[in-house]
C-alpha cells in the first residue's frame, strides 16, 4: 500500500486530494482542515484524508505578543507584521475566486490589537506580501517609535525565516516568532509547535496505515507541545535584560 505525506502547507495536500481519492493521504501543516475541504471533521475525518493540523494563528499570535510584553515591560509600542494577501489556497484549486479564510480576514488582527489594548501597549498592524516590502519596512521601525515586532505565523514569513532573522539583526529588531528556527537563525523570541514533533506525529500515522488502519478512522492530531526558545545572545546584543522567571520557563535558551 502507498501512503503520500503531504507537507510544507495546505496546498501540497489539496493537490494530493485533487490527484487521488482512494491513496491514503497523510498532511502536515497549518489552517483548518475542515474549512479547507481536506476532511469532513477532526474526530472522523472521512475519505482518504487526515493528519496533524498544525496551530499557527491567533492563539498563538496573543500569546507570542503576551511575552514580547513580559520580555519588554516598558515598550509602549509594538508592530504586527502580517501578510495581507493571505487566502484560503484550497479556492485555487476548486477552481473559485481567492477569498480570505474566517480566521483571518479582519479578525485576526483585530483580536490581537484588542489583546495589545489590554496589555496597555499600541499595536501598529504593518503589511508586506512582497520582500521590496519586508525590505522597506524594517529600517522604519525605529522612527515609529515600535519597540518590538510580532511576525505573524504564515506561510510567506516561515519561508523566509533566516532573511527575516537578518533584516531583525541588521537594524537592532527585537522580534517574536512562530518557530524554534527563528531564534536559532538569531531572533530574538520564539513560541509555538515544534515542526519535529509534528513530524514525528505524521510519520506515526503513515506507519499506522501502512499497517492497514484507514484515513478516515483517524482522527486529525494537533499538537499539545509548544515551545518558548530564547535567544540570549540576541538578547545581549539588543541590550534586552530578560527576566529569571522568563528564562526558567524557556525550554531552550540559545547563548
Amino acid at each position: 500500500m502507498a501512503v503520500v505525506f503531504a507537507t510544507g502547507g495546505a496546498l501540497p495536500a489539496l493537490a494530493a486530494k485533487a490527484t487521488s481519492s482512494t491513496i491514503p493521504i497523510v498532511f502536515q501543516g497549518g489552517g483548518d482542515p475542515v474549512q479547507l475541504g481536506l476532511v469532513a471533521s477532526y474526530n472522523r475525518p472521512g475519505g482518504n484524508v487526515t493528519g496533524i493540523s498544525n496551530i499557527t494563528g491567533l492563539p498563538l499570535d496573543m500569546k507570542r505578543l503576551e511575552l514580547l510584553h513580559e520580555l519588554l515591560p516598558k515598550a509602549t509600542k509594538f508592530g504586527y507584521l502580517i501578510n495581507p494577501t493571505n487566502y484560503d489556497a484550497s479556492a485555487d484549486l476548486r477552481g473559485g475566486k481567492r477569498h480570505r479564510p474566517p480566521g483571518l480576514g479582519n479578525t485576526q488582527p483585530k483580536a490581537v490589537q484588542a489583546a495589545a489594548h489590554a496589555l496597555g501597549v499600541e499595536l501598529q498592524l504593518l503589511t508586506a506580501s512582497t520582500e521590496p516590502v519586508v525590505e522597506s519596512i524594517f529600517p522604519t521601525l525605529a522612527q515609529q517609535g515600535i519597540g518590538a515586532l510580532l511576525i505573524q505565523g504564515d506561510p510567506f514569513f516561515t519561508s523566509r525565516i533566516d532573511h527575516l532573522a537578518a533584516l531583525a539583526a541588521r537594524h537592532s529588531i527585537a522580534a517574536s516568532y512562530i518557530f524554534r528556527e527563528f531564534a536559532a537563525a538569531g531572533g530574538l523570541l520564539s513560541y509555538g509547535t515544534s515542526r519535529l514533533e509534528t513530524a514525528r506525529l505524521g510519520g506515526i500515522y503513515v506507519g499506522r496505515i501502512l499497517k492497514g488502519e484507514k484515513p478516515a478512522d483517524l482522527p486529525v492530531m494537533q499538537p499539545t507541545k509548544f515551545e518558548l526558545v530564547i535567544n540570549l545572545k540576541t538578547a545581549k546584543a539588543l541590550g534586552v535584560e530578560v527576566p529569571p522567571g522568563l528564562l526558567a520557563r524557556a525550554d531552550e535558551v540559545i547563548e
